[in-house]
């Protein structure tokens, strides 16, 4: 399958810890996985990889488990386009709504008058 494909077809793919998985497997998501730090990466690879998924979701301490220039490559992705999700309980900075738009969209976004 494309990427165009992948991204037509909206499908969505989540890893993380078990909150995160069971909430998007609440709401229909059927390939949610949960992951630990250690093994995270290896399991967003896959599924960025695959070539089925036009969005992956990861949760804020699976990110924690993915190396810097892994990082780089899941940022720089528009499809699938790879997005973290912070948990009520993280203290990692997450990316800013102006950063992702800048990296998907690429437009700066200007708050101001």
């Amino acid at each position: 399958m494309s990427s165009r494909t992948a991204a037509q077809t909206g499908k969505i793919a989540v890893v993380g810890e078990n909150e995160l998985v069971l909430g998007y497997r609440l709401i229909g998501v059927e390939d949610a996985v949960m992951a630990t730090k250690e093994d995270a990466q290896k399991k967003v690879l896959e599924l960025f990889n695959s070539g089925k998924y036009g969005l992956v979701i990861v949760g804020s301490e699976a990110r924690k488990g993915i190396s810097p220039a892994t990082m780089e490559k899941l940022e720089a992705s528009i499809v699938p386009l790879v997005v973290f999700m912070p948990s009520t309980k993280s203290t990692v900075q997450e990316e800013s709504l102006s950063r992702l738009a800048k990296r998907v969209l690429g437009v700066d976004l200007k708050v101001g008058n």
